[in-house]
Formats: C-alpha cells, structure tokens, sequence
C-alpha cells in the first residue's frame, strides 16, 4: 500500500517553473530518497506534501484520499534550516513542541528524557539553545520530529554537520523507525547514505521527475556491462588480452589477500565467457563480479542525460 501519491503536481512561482507534472507513489513502510540537483523543486515538493504551499495542478494523496490540514499531525518535518528559539532552554523548548504535536506534559517529559539519554544529551535538558553545537541541535530537532511518531517522517538534508559517528547514529534511528513501521522520506546529496538507508528513490532534475524505483534495481540497470576482475599477474598484461573483447579499464583496491582488481566494461558483442578465458591466458584469475553502478555515478550520469537530450 501506498502511504503517499503525488499526481501530476505542477508549481510555479512568477516566471519560475518549480515543479512540472511530477508523479511519484511512497510505499508504506520503506525509506524513499527524494534526489536532485540544488533548484531541481524537491523543497518546493516537501512544502506541497506538508501543506505549507499548495500545488498549481495535480493533487496528493495521503492514506489514499486527498491530502488536508489534519493529515499534517501525521507527518513530521525536519527541514534542511534549522529552527529553535535560543533563548530557551533545551528540555523546556522540546516539552513545548511536544505539546503542540498533542503530547501531554508528563508524556512529553518522560519519552523526551527517554531519547535524550539515547542521543547522549541528557545533561544539556537545563542548558539554553544557543550553548548547543549545531550537531546537538540537530539532535534536539530529529528527536522533536519523531517524538510524536508520526505516519509518515520527512527529513531533509538530516546528516548536515554531522561527524561520522553521529550520522550513523541517525542512520540506525531511520532504520529503526522504519522497522518500527513509519514511512521516511529522505531528502540528500550524500548518495552514499541512499545506498546505505533507502528502498526506492525519485531522482528530480530541472522541476521533472527522470528516474523512479527500487535502489537496488536501478544500480543493476545501470551497471551498464561493467565487471570486477580479481587476479594475480601483470595488469597491463590484462588490460591487454582484454582489449578485444572490452575497454574504460581502471584499477580497483586490492582485495585483503593483497590480489589485483581491475574494473572494465565488456563489449556488447562479446560475451563474459570469452572475457574470462583471455584473461585466464594472462593472470591467475580469482574471481569476476558484476560492478554494480553506485548512486553518484546514476544521479551524475542520469542529470547529464536529462540535460542533453
């Protein structure tokens, strides 16, 4: 079932077409990756989901009826621009924001102190706002998110600032979350983490929807004819057995057992079965493996296609 249907939605502001008859359906229960380029119209596509602006054409659908008002007590939004009054103490500005999303005070308190202890900010509950780091509070702000826990959880650019450790940290709660049966959508550059934490993605290119679907199915697509080669030899010896049957060589890491790797795209008139037996004739061979296309290389690939044709 689908949590979330964006049908034909179209926006424009002044001369500005922000979005152009994007469709796009949010599986229950996954983590779906909302990519593009800065000004492709993802945040102007959150701002419609969340009700801040409506579209010009098209509707949303959410749960499978039209989208309103009260349906955003059931969606949280954690924006890229961070917002918390400085002024106010930490704990006290969190248990305010849980009682607007319909929490009372003593709920609040007890699963606000439940998370603090689990992101390690406890001992900030008295300190004010404007002591935090940027990371903690962007912690204080993802806890404020999914406290109430909401249906649906929408998070843009959410690893901004984060060192490594911290980003994993909030990796494993949008698993955790998703496990737990809330529906993410995620909004990034960072291609490694839709690798690490999405199911599906919408990849929006100039105001336009250009690739839809399941990650994993996608990286395959692309993949493009491309294979890892593992071996004990001469490279260029490789390189050029291979060289009537393949070509775009280029070195891999080596593997833990100190073996050679080499990446090629293989011809498509040829077939891997040839590829393998020249490259028997000039290495000791170990293994092949597809090379599965990563998400930087699909988003850089499929903008410069969309802008080309």
């Amino acid at each position: 079932m689908d949590i979330l249907q964006v049908e034909n939605v179209s926006k424009a502001y002044s001369s500005h077409l922000a979005l152009n008859d994007v469709s796009l359906s949010i599986p229950q229960g996954q983590v779906y990756g909302l990519l593009g380029p800065n000004g492709a119209g993802k945040t102007t596509l959150i701002r419609i989901i969340n009700h801040i602006t409506a579209p010009d054409s098209g509707r949303v659908l959410f749960e499978g009826h039209q989208l309103t008002q009260d349906d955003v007590a059931h969606i949280g939004y954690l924006p890229e621009e961070r917002g918390l009054y400085k002024k106010m103490k930490v704990g006290e500005q969190a248990v305010f924001f849980a009682r607007l999303k319909g929490l009372s005070r003593q709920d609040a308190v007890r699963e606000l102190r439940r998370w603090f202890e689990r992101f390690d900010i406890l001992s900030w509950w008295d300190k004010k706002v404007e002591e935090l780091s940027k990371g903690m509070a962007q912690k204080v702000q993802f806890i404020i998110t999914v406290l109430h826990r909401p249906k649906l959880l929408i998070f843009d650019e959410p690893f901004s600032g984060f060192d490594p450790i911290n980003a994993q940290l909030l990796k494993d709660e949008i698993i955790k979350l998703k496990d737990d049966g809330s529906t993410v959508i995620f909004s990034t550059h960072n291609m490694s983490s839709v690798e690490e934490i999405c199911d599906n993605i919408t990849l929006i290119n100039k105001s336009r929807n250009i690739l839809s679907g399941n990650v994993e199915e996608i990286r395959r697509q692309y993949f493009g004819n491309r294979y890892q080669l593992t071996f004990s030899g001469d490279s260029r010896s490789l390189m050029e057995s291979l060289s009537p049957v393949g070509g775009e060589f280029e070195m891999g890491e080596p593997d833990a057992q100190g073996r050679l790797r080499l990446n090629f795209h293989l011809n498509e008139d040829s077939t891997l079965r040839e590829a393998i037996s020249l490259a028997n004739e000039a290495v000791v061979l170990a293994g092949i493996n597809e090379s599965i296309a990563s998400m930087n290389d699909i988003f850089i690939r499929a903008v410069k296609e969309d802008e080309a044709s």
